[in-house]
């Protein structure tokens, strides 16, 4: 299970934080920053998944932007690996290469794309025509 996604530009500054398991919202800015601080640190030669408390980390750097996926022990590596890739490329085929500022002034999109993807914590669609459907719909509504 997908315990949470967090994608946080090179700074350390979290752009987009989204939980699928309950956490306090005390403890969150401390491990937001407990796990970027891991993450960020580690060489670009060093594997992509942390052992992190009871829980792994699945991170990948795009540019100046890295996502940061919590999942269970249970939950496979490789598969949050390719998931985040396709997130990515959604967002890419959305925004046309998409940017740190897309992600900020477009957060209600980028949320209903991630929405479209992961419900309660579970991956639901990959399909990136499928994922992008609702978002085009309410795209061209606005601009009737």
């Amino acid at each position: 299970m997908i315990k949470f996604l967090l994608m946080v530009n090179k700074q350390g500054q979290t752009r987009l934080s989204k939980y699928y398991d309950p956490v306090e919202i005390g403890r969150r800015a401390a491990m937001e920053a407990d796990v970027v601080k891991g993450c960020l640190s580690r060489k670009k030669e060093e594997c992509s998944f942390v052992e992190y408390k009871d829980f792994k980390l699945v991170y990948r750097q795009y540019a100046a932007l890295f996502i940061v996926v919590g999942i269970s022990d249970t939950e496979n590596e490789l598969s949050i690996y390719e998931l985040v890739q396709n997130f990515v490329e959604v967002l890419d085929k959305y925004f046309s290469r998409v940017s740190e500022l897309d992600i900020m002034f477009n957060l209600d999109k980028v949320h209903i794309i991630l929405d479209e993807m992961i419900q309660n914590g579970h991956v639901v669609e990959t399909n990136k025509n499928r994922i992008l459907a609702p978002l085009l719909a309410l795209d061209k509504m606005a601009d009737s």
